[in-house]
């Protein structure tokens, strides 16, 4: 036979056993071992815990550091010259802060319009509404009309009460206000040391040290690309929002696309946001013809940017493919909400960078070995 047969003490014999088996021993865990493990698991739940504690610090830093790699093709273009850094980085930020205060003097008086419009036409309204027979059918039966009106004739003390409990959020603004310079502070120390920081960090890589610079300069052109590509869909939504506007003959109705144009800069929820304050515009113009109207072409058009605009621009200017950049959205909202759909591109890209190097390293190792035994052979 070919094997060997094993012989019990009290002379039964077991099967065959083959020369070269490999013999499989139990052992139990050592002390140290176990040991190690407990302070591993504990060191990271720490860990974890630890970055639980600072996440609100996290978020502020991850916000920083995404503004100061979309600002960072600008401050270069503005330093090249005779101008020092840091000087172009305040005028960078005061021209932005410029920019917002147009828009925020353009835009509230249109809105402020629009609502006390709204209110003291409101009762008129609901009179037209009584026209409508399928309206009416329900009103007679629900009375609906007489509580609409009730509401109508507090309205105006309600928009009066409402203005004046703004002064019950200042803390609320104050802590946003802090937040903001917070932000705008990191991001200035990133964006004037910045390479100085970035080469530090690289120089602990060693040999590895040029593979990650190339690495980390496709991350900086992916978020600057997301934010050109992100821009450029928010204009498209103002243009098509002051085109739809001007049909309908509302006023302001330039305002109003760069209230759609400013909120669209936010992914996924953006256009909603920016249509219900268009709402308020469009119900002083051929109510409710104008209104509902608009409500149709808000639908369409988010369907449209979501699934058809933000694909085609992201993978030009990020290079992500269409369906990681729908994914990516919706996942970064649901984690983070507005800020998940923000970051969740960028995020997306960098992941991809990364897995294509790592990629492409694995199979240049995976071929070398075989290159070489074929030599050899």
């Amino acid at each position: 036979m070919d094997g060997t047969t094993s012989t019990h003490p009290n002379g039964l014999s077991h099967e065959p056993v083959e020369p070269n088996a490999v013999a499989v021993r139990l052992t139990a865990p050592s002390a140290r071992g176990v040991a190690r493990t407990l302070l591993l698991v504990a060191a990271c739940a720490g860990l974890l815990y630890l970055l639980y504690l600072v996440r609100d610090v996290i978020r502020l830093v991850a916000i920083a550091l995404f503004l100061a790699i979309a600002l960072k093709p600008l401050v270069d273009t503005l330093s090249r010259g005779r101008v020092p850094r840091a000087v172009a980085i305040l005028g960078l930020y005061l021209a932005l802060a410029l920019t917002i205060m147009g828009i925020g003097v353009v835009i509230v008086p249109a809105v402020a319009g629009e609502v006390k419009a709204f209110a003291h036409n409101a009762p008129t309204y609901l009179r037209d509404l009584r026209h409508n027979s399928t309206f009416r059918r329900y009103d007679d039966r629900y009375d609906i009309t007489s509580k609409l009106q009730g509401d109508v004739r507090s309205l105006p003390s309600r928009v009066g009460g409402a203005t004046r409990e703004l002064g019950n959020v200042t803390v609320g603004a104050f802590r946003v206000i802090g937040e903001l310079v917070t932000v705008l502070s990191i991001a200035f120390l990133l964006l004037l040391h910045g390479q100085r920081y970035a080469g530090m960090a690289l120089d602990l890589t060693g040999r590895r040290r040029d593979r990650y610079q190339r690495l980390l300069a496709q991350i900086e052109s992916a978020v600057s690309g997301y934010v050109l590509g992100n821009v450029v869909i928010s204009v498209l939504a103002g243009i098509a929002t002051w085109v739809v506007l001007t049909i309908l003959g509302v006023h302001y109705a330039l305002a109003f696309a760069i209230v759609v144009a400013f909120f669209d800069l936010i992914p996924l929820v953006g256009a909603t946001l920016g249509a219900i304050v268009v709402s308020f515009g469009t119900l002083t113009v051929h109510f409710p013809v104008a209104t509902i109207a608009w409500i149709v072409f808000i639908i369409v058009w988010q369907r449209f940017e979501d699934y058809v605009v933000q694909p085609l621009v992201y993978r030009r200017a990020v290079q992500v493919n269409p369906l990681v950049t729908i994914v990516a959205i919706l996942a970064g909202a649901a984690l983070l909400g507005v800020l998940g759909a923000l970051l969740a591109i960028p995020v997306a890209a960098a992941i991809q960078i990364v897995l294509r190097d790592w990629w492409s390293a694995r199979q240049g190792i995976d071929v070398a070995p075989g290159g070489a035994a074929a030599g050899g052979a």
